[in-house]
């Protein structure tokens, strides 16, 4: 059993995290740290700690989860690090490309598995994307359109919503979509962004539009807070055909809603949800594949006690931040930034 510790107590702990962690027979929740006073009632029979920092020195956790605020990742990871224990940290892995390095590199010297939360590679929709990728249905692929859209034109007074590092669309639903391009395409060759406060009274980025450069191909990633149509969610274009995917995968709303996440059913899309392939001889709809937020947890158990390599490498996840960097030079300067 691998004792386990959550860092922070609102909605990605109590949404992603733990009902996973839960489920997973070779972690044992331990610990969890929150000043949220329904911490009490919902987890009577473990310890409680009112700071990250505390239950890093405190606890007897072997993996630390860390769900807290974005700007508090580096410094909570760290500290895990040298404390020397495993760290899983939630998207934003970091604010920047630098604390990514630093901290991999303490990784490294501590012999200790730093693990990014990227479980979007577990959407029923990408991993169809995959599969379609796979098949070569489309043939050789020209352009892939992401989205990430909702509908929420004014402001919520929260942390994400407030001025402030690592706060802002861009930090929050933009490393969704860069990790699942990186994830399919590697890295560009170039950006052009367009980050924007575009909500009367918005305190930071609400907008996004980010035009990933191949040489062979162009990536679009995009969120608006004003889609209140039903969201596009994938295009993926080739010289064979092309992919159309609305809608977002059900794992989130189930979870939002209590649901527990097993049975057959689990992560399956209805049939009204699938996305629609078109080729020269016609269009059909393509049936969706399951998504599984619980198969990220069981890669996490594969890389502490099997040492299986970490489902999202080093490498992409420092590219994913560097990419928000670059987006946000890319609006800054007004101009496509090539990547070294």
């Amino acid at each position: 059993m691998i004792k386990t510790a959550v860092i922070g107590y609102g909605l990605s702990a109590k949404t992603f995290h733990l009902p996973f962690i839960k489920r997973q027979a070779e972690l044992d929740l331990r610990a969890i740290s929150s000043s949220q006073p329904e911490l009490q009632l919902d987890y009577p029979d473990i310890q409680h700690f009112q700071h990250g920092d505390e239950l890093i020195r405190k606890s007897d956790a072997e993996l630390v989860v860390i769900t807290s605020p974005n700007d508090s990742h580096y410094p909570l990871a760290k500290q895990a690090l040298l404390c020397g224990k495993h760290v899983l940290v939630e998207k934003p892995f970091v604010l920047t490309e630098a604390q990514g390095k630093e901290l991999y590199a303490l990784a490294n010297s501590q012999q200790r598995q730093l693990i990014v939360y990227h479980n979007r590679r577990f959407d029923g929709d990408f991993l169809t994307l995959k599969q379609l990728l796979r098949s070569g249905d489309l043939g050789t692929i020209r352009y892939f359109e992401s989205h990430f859209d909702r509908f929420r034109p004014v402001p919520r007074s929260r942390w994400r919503e407030q001025q402030g590092a690592g706060s802002g669309i861009l930090y929050d639903l933009g490393p969704h979509l860069i990790d699942q391009a990186i994830a399919l395409f590697g890295a560009p060759e170039a950006l052009t962004a367009r980050c924007r406060a575009l909500r009367q009274g918005s305190e930071t980025v609400d907008y996004f539009h980010l035009m990933l450069h191949y040489g062979d191909k162009e990536v679009v990633l995009h969120s608006s807070p004003f889609c209140a149509l039903p969201t596009t969610r994938f295009i993926l274009q080739g010289d064979l055909g092309s992919y159309h995917k609305t809608g977002l995968d059900p794992q989130e709303d189930a979870l939002r809603a209590g649901q527990i996440p097993e049975g057959a059913n689990w992560g399956q899309e209805p049939e009204t949800m699938y996305g629609v392939l078109a080729k020269a001889d016609g269009v059909e709809t393509y049936p969706s594949v399951a998504g599984n937020y619980q198969q990220f947890y069981q890669e996490v158990v594969q890389a502490l006690t099997i040492g299986k390599s970490n489902l999202v490498s080093a490498g992409e996840a420092l590219l994913t931040i560097k990419l928000i960097e670059l987006a946000l030079q890319s609006q800054q300067q007004g101009t496509t930034v090539l990547l070294s």
